[in-house]
């Protein structure tokens, strides 16, 4: 297939990317392992992956670019156009839905004056709605430049982005205070995180995350009382008067196999007409 009709970088951008390329692609046995890294590496010069910087991508790794535009394109994290200098995506997947997500996404693109894609005229918000963030216990949960906003509104969700647009420090519900998105996809793309103080400042997981972990040991949980919901798997004190409590659960009882119920073997001369 014949390459993208695209612009190579300027020399002095491309012996830069070249360089750490370069670095990236050493990192993989194969190299075409190293596509993901150079997507994001070419999305952090120009904050979203443009014909030449999958024209780069390809010659990097002696591919097709029709190979790289299919990763690219598949990929949601990979912008096919501008970037606001913080992109924010709100999740509009059933639980962050019904807990306010849509409303949150339509206010938001009312109070920012674009669509679902578009970048503000200053290049300083861009905004679309996106798939689930795997943190439905902070529903409903915004994303900027992929780091957590819990528990939305859309007041918090407009001040938000006001305060953005100001250039005021903004701290993310878990995490060092935000970068910009080029910044980000650099750190997306393997390269450390050089601000002082960003990795002591990683967050764990909270209350909400760890219920479900706290009731399978047969904890309680706060305001619940003394009551547990799951009985403990060992131990011997007892979650409730039901009889069963205490038993062996499904994954832990015997099954009835050939190896734990030698009555019915499983194997040819066990079956049946022989």
């Amino acid at each position: 297939m014949p390459a993208l009709p695209a612009p190579d970088f300027p020399a002095e951008v491309r012996a830069r990317l070249e360089a750490d390329a370069k670095e990236l692609i050493g990192r993989y046995p194969v190299a075409r392992s190293a596509l993901l890294p150079l997507l994001h590496l070419v999305q952090a010069e120009e904050g979203y992956v443009s014909a030449s910087g999958i024209r780069f991508c390809a010659e990097q790794l002696e591919l097709t670019t029709a190979e790289v535009t299919a990763v690219a394109t598949f990929y949601t994290m990979y912008r096919r156009k501008p970037a606001g200098r913080y992109h924010v995506g709100v999740c509009t997947n059933t639980l962050c839905a019904v807990l306010g997500g849509d409303q949150i996404f339509a206010e938001l693109k009312e109070h920012l004056g674009v669509e679902n894609n578009e970048t503000t005229e200053d290049g300083a918000i861009s905004i679309e709605h996106i798939e689930c963030n795997a943190a439905c216990d902070y529903a409903p949960v915004m994303m900027v430049n992929w780091e957590f906003f819990d528990n939305q509104t859309p007041e918090t969700a407009k001040r938000l982005v006001d305060d953005l647009r100001a250039g005021h420090t903004v701290l993310p519900s878990r995490g060092a205070a935000l970068c910009t998105f080029k910044e980000t996809a650099r750190i997306l793309a393997g390269f450390p995180d050089e601000r002082a103080g960003a990795l002591d400042a990683s967050g764990a997981g909270g209350a909400p995350s760890l219920a479900g972990l706290r009731l399978a040991r047969g904890e309680t949980l706060p305001g619940c009382g003394t009551a547990k919901v799951v009985s403990p798997r060992h131990g011997t004190g007892a979650a409730s008067e039901d009889s069963s409590a205490g038993a062996p659960s499904s994954h832990d009882a015997p099954q009835d196999t050939s190896v734990s119920d030698p009555a019915h073997p499983a194997d040819p001369e066990g079956s049946e007409g022989r």
